[in-house]
């Protein structure tokens, strides 16, 4: 199923697809946070090494199949199939935008 997703979290999908540290930096804001396995990474730097190190960790594919918006979160159901631990697994990500970029993302099994 493909779903319409804003610009700012298709792009948060896209650079993931391409599993480079730096594209998925890039679709946050420089303040940007993510919420992870009980770790808060902040701002950009923060973020390209947190993507390093699950890149080295684990391969995956996510692909996302539902969209709510709620509070000014966006949550996006997504299938992923790697691996890790668990695979495959329906993640939830909770996503705020600012200006069509990434400023807070947590990510929820």
């Amino acid at each position: 199923m493909t779903i319409k997703l804003p610009k700012g979290i298709q792009a948060y999908f896209e650079a993931d697809h391409t599993g480079s540290p730096d594209a998925i930096a890039a679709t946050f804001t420089e303040n940007g946070i993510v919420k992870d396995k009980g770790l808060t990474h902040r701002g950009r730097d923060a973020i390209r090494a947190w993507m390093a190190d699950e890149g080295q960790q684990y391969s995956y594919t996510v692909e996302p199949f539902f969209i709510t918006t709620e509070n000014e979160k966006t949550q996006v159901t997504a299938h992923a199939v790697g691996d890790f631990p668990g695979s495959p697994i329906d993640l939830r990500f909770f996503f705020v935008l600012s200006n069509e970029k990434v400023a807070e993302l947590e990510i929820i099994v």
